[in-house]
């Protein structure tokens, strides 16, 4: 590493960790394609409106399947677990490639979603692990950051295959796609070991001088004398000792005590939430949304590859605010501006329904429900990553993630099976649903969720133990004996002290 700056190398190592966000990123992107597209239809649909949502499901519900097996990985670490979840994408993905029926299809569908939900689960725990406390937000952000990347190529990509083999029943159009999201996969597998592992994680196995090391490689150039490094070990070992008491060791002990109970149902609701506001529907099924109002295929892939584009632009903007502005204005102002959009788009739809020659209204109904809402999910969508994986402690972490990503899938399986099906029946009326919820999401956050920004991961248990379980109005001041900043204080007087004693020959 030489002397390279440790918070550029903290960045670069969360950066390459989020390849498996990338990687799932990717597969939203492009499966709304892929169901789009002449050559598939043809193949796998001739009339059974069904199939698209049932390849969208499976891959959500083997995600599901996936983040819950995640939560026994512990054991393995967390480069490993990131290597498991790689292989097993690799393979779903080959299988997804070479399909040739619909059970092949379906299969490798639940094969690739089960490695994705071991990624999306151990991704931001890593992150978190091995970020220092003051730009946790920043690498936590890369796990949406990324995941925009690979929708963002994948709406292109989708975009160009339709495009250039349209009309022609070439199955390189689907196959194509499908196939390159193999190539991340091998690259995040065959070199995740190059990094370090997170020094938590090994100081939680025993393995204090390996965690030492890195935990100074990641925050001091390597220096296991400076201050900050020795009061985090510290701080970290006490904690370890405390947890290896009263840790969880089921999914059922996640809930054996008040401050564990919030933690979940605050990481379950930030999931849940995120799903919520209706950007899984716009993901998937925005050609059969915009087919509604006449608008074909082809456009719908470059419009959503606009809409990726902004997104991108949105996470740049959010990436820098995160640790500045905090968790909670970020969470509570993006669910709002939300509902706004979803409004002024349902409003539209329900003055000019489909059949309506205003094509002024029509696009107005693209910027607001897709465009401006994609700006506006980026703020939240980003904290349903960042908040679970940093307010756990140690011994629950990896349950305590695993649980709230399957609440993720659960549904997001869900509205995979409701969106054809709602907007067959109900049309613009569905986006009713994503309305209330939006709004009824900002007003939970607003009353329940505590501000994380700059504290670090061992503090936590302090502040969801001891600060009041309602938000507004409240104060909360950190325990001395957990202040990070006062552990390290000590450190540098002792520091200092033995300097002078060596000097004097003491």
């Amino acid at each position: 590493m030489g002397r390279m700056n440790p918070k550029l190398y903290q960045f670069l190592v969360a950066l390459f960790a989020s390849f498996g966000s990338f990687l799932y990123g990717y597969d939203l992107g492009i499966i709304a394609s892929v169901v789009a597209s002449d050559s598939f239809i043809e193949k796998f649909v001739n009339g059974r409106s069904h199939v698209a949502g049932t390849v969208v499901a499976l891959f959500t519900a083997g995600a599901f399947f996936g983040a819950y097996g995640a939560g026994f990985t512990d054991p393995l670490g967390r480069r490993t677990t990131l290597a498991l979840g790689s292989v097993l994408f690799i393979i779903g993905g080959v299988l997804q490639t070479a399909a040739v029926n619909h059970g092949m299809l379906y299969f490798s569908r639940i094969f690739s979603g089960f490695g994705i939900g071991i990624l999306v689960e151990v991704v931001p725990m890593f992150q978190a692990e091995i970020a220092h406390a003051r730009i946790r937000g920043v690498l936590g952000s890369l796990q949406q950051t990324m995941l925009g990347i690979g929708a963002l190529s994948a709406s292109w990509i989708g975009y160009g295959c339709e495009h250039r083999w349209s009309d022609t029943g070439n199955s390189v159009q689907w196959r194509l796609p499908l196939g390159l999201q193999i190539v991340p996969a091998i690259g995040l597998a065959s070199c995740i070991f190059f990094f370090p592992e997170s020094p938590r994680w090994l100081i939680d196995h025993d393995r204090h001088e390996e965690g030492l090391k890195n935990l100074a490689t990641l925050h001091a150039n390597g220096n296991v004398a400076d201050p900050y490094v020795l009061a985090e070990f510290e701080l970290i070992k006490q904690q370890v000792e405390e947890e290896h008491r009263h840790g969880a060791k089921s999914y059922k002990e996640l809930f054996a005590n008040r401050a564990n109970t919030r933690r979940i149902i605050i990481a379950c609701a930030c999931q849940a939430s995120s799903q919520m506001t209706g950007v899984s529907a716009i993901q998937y099924f925005s050609p059969a949304i915009f087919a509604q109002i006449g608008i074909s295929t082809s456009q719908t892939l470059l419009y959503q590859g606009i809409n990726s584009i902004i997104g991108e632009v949105a996470q740049f903007i959010f990436f820098f605010l995160i640790d500045r502005v905090g968790r909670r204005p970020l969470q509570i102002g993006g669910n709002i501006a939300c509902g706004v959009a979803f409004t002024v788009g349902a409003a539209l739809m329900s003055i000019y329904p489909p059949e309506s020659t205003n094509t002024s209204a029509h696009w107005a109904f693209i910027v607001c429900s897709t465009w401006v809402f994609n700006f506006c999910f980026c703020a939240s969508g980003t904290m349903s990553w960042i908040i679970p994986a940093e307010i756990f402690n140690t011994a629950t972490r990896a349950k305590g993630i695993s649980l709230a990503t399957m609440v993720s899938f659960a549904f997001n399986t869900m509205i995979a099976e409701v969106t054809p099906i709602a907007l067959e029946k109900i049309g613009w009326r569905y986006y009713l649903l994503f309305i209330v919820c939006d709004f009824t999401n900002a007003l939970f956050f607003y009353l329940f969720l505590p501000e994380t920004k700059g504290i670090s991961l061992e503090v936590m248990d302090d502040l969801f133990t001891n600060s009041p379980l309602l938000v507004p109005g409240s104060r909360w001041v950190a325990s001395p004996e957990v202040d990070i900043e006062m552990i390290k204080e000590r450190k540098d007087i002792l520091a200092q002290a033995a300097v002078v004693e060596e000097v004097e020959g003491r």
